[in-house]
């Protein structure tokens, strides 16, 4: 079974005459790396919000083919299923953190999903150990480097625990530095068993992929 499969996949934005997306098919292994690269406008964005369910649920337009997450289609399965499944992360950070502190960033997610008020805490306490990020707990994620911030997004992302992560050139607004830790992270979440999807348009950004999948190339 596949961790993400993707079968004819078109998609037409409302109110536009071309498809962003046509005919799009690949096929992606459990705890595998693939990163999908293209020119601007290719689609790469527009991909990446179909296989999180955005599209066409958040931005409406003319959606054919099949997508299927853990040998399910993905029509079939409930927010819940989807976001417990599949986590995106996207380029600017700041679009994805609104709570006053770290941790009520981190609890955000499954307490809405309404999780144990124990369990949240726990999780939290991996997840900041994880990104190393402890002695930040109670600060505002407003007040950190871009880098931190970005940690923040994944980590949040992460308290859900799904499979697999998208990440959306999660490094266009991070420095030398900030890049090196996050692929720190990703490395280390693919040896825990997790499938990532690494959009980017920079070589260096993807030297962690298993694999590289061109969009827009006939």
């Amino acid at each position: 079974m596949y961790s993400i499969e993707v079968r004819n996949l078109s998609f037409k934005y409302k109110n536009m005459e071309a498809n962003v997306l046509t005919q799009v098919n690949f096929q992606v292994k459990p705890g595998e790396t693939v990163a999908i690269v293209g020119k601007s406008g290719s689609g790469k964005s527009t991909l990446c919000n179909c296989l999180c369910g955005l599209i066409p649920k958040v931005y409406p337009g003319e959606l054919s083919g099949d997508i299927f997450i853990n040998g399910k289609n993905i029509k079939d399965l409930s927010h819940a299923e989807i976001v417990t499944s599949i986590g995106i992360i996207f380029q600017n950070p700041s679009t994805q953190l609104f709570s006053p502190t770290i941790e009520d960033e981190l609890a955000f997610g499954p307490e809405n999903l309404c999780v144990d008020r124990e369990e949240i805490g726990s999780r939290i306490e991996k997840i900041l150990k994880v990104i190393n990020m402890e002695e930040y707990r109670y600060h505002n994620p407003n007040h950190l480097s871009g880098g931190q911030q970005q940690l923040v997004a994944i980590a949040s992302v992460l308290m859900l625990n799904p499979s697999i992560l998208i990440c959306d050139e999660i490094m266009s607004w991070i420095d030398r530095e900030g890049k090196e830790i996050i692929k720190n992270l990703l490395l280390q979440l693919k040896e825990e068993g997790k499938t990532i999807i690494l959009v980017d348009h920079e070589a260096e950004n993807i030297q962690i992929a298993d694999r590289i999948i061109q969009l827009g190339e006939k």
